[in-house]
């Protein structure tokens, strides 16, 4: 006996359906025989419907409504029409997702629409919301206190969990970090903004945030040069920089302060290095090619011909520390 059971968790016989349809042939199909045909029909087309989302089964197929709404909707899966200019819920990897259940109807329960097979599962219908918030945002939280009208003690709730023991927290530090430098926003316009929005928030203070926040991300600076010393092809160049205070040695002559800007191809991806400081971008560059692997042959080098000479210099074999 051939025996299918379709996605929707149906099953098919194939015998009964070839004994059903020869039947009809000779003579009406009875009610049962009918109502078995209806049901293996329905679920097969609607499992095509589901794989094969071809312009001949949406000609032959009218769109699925919604019970009781009368409106079309899509199925799970089913690509938008070219061009429609938005992502799908899948490209919101940041987002926060909330799972909301049926009212009336679970897995397992009778199918309120034909009352013979039982609903499960599919892939859910996303809708995608977008509301706009601070990069910065604060809690104040208020603990009630209550006095004594005899003695005078007071008495104040307790501080809860979710406050922490910190005014700004790790991903406050964070955030600062990436509108400033990940996103070119200077300090100055961030507290413009978010003064607009009711949340004081002083340059000073994000600056403060940046520092405290700075230290523990050596070691991930660290592998970033260690990996960029054996690209295959390295771009270097200047800009001039102004800083408020650099601690210089006394034996240097040079009066001039630069960000030097390093690119390195290594591998599938190209890894970006800035240093500020005295040094220029050849002197740069031949730090970072102190971490380079011995037995590589030196890289391709994409910049100014001075620049050039500087990087020659570079030692190899391991950091200097």
């Amino acid at each position: 006996m051939k025996k299918r059971t379709s996605r929707r968790g149906i099953d098919v016989n194939v015998d009964e359906l070839d004994r059903i349809i020869d039947a009809a042939m000779r003579e009406p199909l009875n009610e049962d025989d009918g109502r078995t045909l209806k049901t293996a029909v329905h679920a097969m087309a609607e499992r095509l419907v589901r794989r094969r989302n071809t312009e001949k089964t949406s000609a032959v197929l009218e769109p699925k409504t919604t019970s009781g709404t009368g409106t079309a909707t899509s199925e799970p899966g089913q690509s938008c029409p070219a061009g429609h200019g938005r992502n799908p819920a899948t490209a919101f990897t940041g987002a926060e997702r909330v799972r909301v259940k049926h009212a009336q109807l679970k897995s397992g329960d009778v199918c309120p629409e034909c009352r013979e097979g039982k609903v499960y599962c599919q892939k859910p219908k996303t809708l995608v919301r977008i509301v706009g918030r601070p990069p910065l945002q604060a809690t104040v939280f208020e603990m009630e206190r209550l006095r004594c009208n005899g003695c005078g003690e007071v008495f104040t709730a307790n501080e809860p969990q979710s406050a922490g023991p910190e005014k700004f927290d790790a991903t406050s530090m964070a955030m600062t970090a990436l509108v400033k430098y990940g996103a070119g926003m200077p300090f100055n316009r961030l507290e413009h903004l978010e003064k607009q929005l009711g949340i004081p928030l002083p340059a000073s203070t994000q600056w403060e945030l940046v520092k405290r926040a700075a230290g523990s991300l050596w070691p991930a600076l660290k592998e970033l040069i260690r990996h960029a010393a054996q690209g295959s092809v390295m771009h270097n160049d200047d800009t001039g920089m102004r800083i408020l205070k650099l601690v210089r040695d006394l034996e240097d002559g040079r009066t001039g302060t630069f960000t030097s800007g390093i690119v390195s191809i290594w591998r599938e991806w190209k890894i970006g290095l800035y240093f500020t400081g005295w040094k220029h971008a050849g002197e740069n560059l031949a730090d970072v090619l102190k971490w380079r692997a011995a037995e590589l042959e030196a890289p391709i080098q994409m910049c100014d011909g001075p620049l050039a000479e500087h990087a020659k210099t570079g030692g190899r074999g391991g950091p200097s520390g």
